[in-house]
């Protein structure tokens, strides 16, 4: 439930501004959501940002639930997500809760795999669209398996009623906040115990696609994983997940990109073959 007082504090947080940083991939190479630094321009910042500019399966998308293809075959996405001791961290392009444990996570299973959560992290605005509408945030769930493969479930979200999951962290956000505005930038805020099972909620479709992270170095051969249910989040709860970051990276979404031929699939657990769409 918001209040003014939350108002009054959040406000306060996306007006102060601390020194200006640069977001790197793990390799330290820099790159940023404007400007020069663009993703536009990410193909041309690093030899091995090519695959931003080059590849042919990148990620996001719209998802054009006309021309997605209902598929038999796939099945629901179990989800065994359990309580489990996290990390809050500025990435500086997002903010980023780690799994310690990711054994003691929780995985989710695609097409007979097990993929265990590493970690979970938020875009402002989403930056995949449906049937090109854009939503306020994005949540992207991050999974491997134990043989090298990435798999991401996405949530979408729009404002409204408060979002459970994130009331656990609110005050932790607060923290990593003022750790930004520190000499210690980027030092991570131990997160406690967080509750994962509301993420298990309205699975009953989803679409699926094979595309690309959304960042530099822009690798392909991940599974996407779109919930079609959109849920929701406060204004308060935004500003909280956009306050640590500066102000180039609080709107931290990569454009759309092609389909180049692809196919996204959808599963519903009511679906009838004498539909044509979802």
């Amino acid at each position: 439930m918001t209040t003014s007082r939350g108002n009054a504090v959040f406000l306060l947080l996306l007006s102060a501004s601390c020194l200006a940083t640069l977001a790197c991939d793990s390799d330290g190479a820099k790159f940023g959501y404007v400007g020069s630094m663009g993703p536009d321009h990410w193909g041309s910042l690093n030899p091995n940002f090519t695959r931003c500019a080059k590849g042919t399966n990148q990620s996001p998308i719209d998802i054009a639930t006309d021309e997605a293809v209902y598929d038999p075959g796939m099945q629901p996405l179990h989800r065994n997500y359990t309580v489990a001791n996290a990390t809050l961290v500025d990435h500086v392009y997002s903010i980023a809760l780690q799994m310690e444990d990711a054994d003691a996570a929780g995985s989710v299973n695609v097409d007979g795999k097990q993929y265990k959560l590493k970690q979970m992290h938020w875009h402002s605005p989403s930056e995949h669209t449906v049937n090109g509408q854009r939503f306020p945030v994005e949540l992207h769930m991050v999974h491997s398996s134990d043989d090298g493969n990435i798999t991401v479930l996405a949530i979408l979200y729009r404002f409204g009623r408060p979002d459970p999951f994130l009331w656990q962290i609110q005050d932790k956000l607060t923290a990593l906040y003022a750790e930004g505005c520190n000499a210690e930038k980027g030092a991570p805020v131990p997160a406690g115990f967080v509750n994962l099972l509301s993420l298990r909620r309205h699975a009953y479709m989803y679409y699926r696609y094979v595309g690309s992270f959304t960042t530099p170095p822009c690798t392909e051969n991940v599974v996407w994983n779109i919930l079609a249910q959109v849920r929701e989040m406060t204004l308060d709860q935004a500003a909280a997940l956009s306050a640590p970051l500066e102000e180039e990276y609080r709107h931290n979404n990569r454009p759309t990109q092609p389909l180049n031929g692809r196919t996204v699939r959808f599963y519903h657990r009511f679906w009838k073959k004498n539909k044509r769409s979802p």
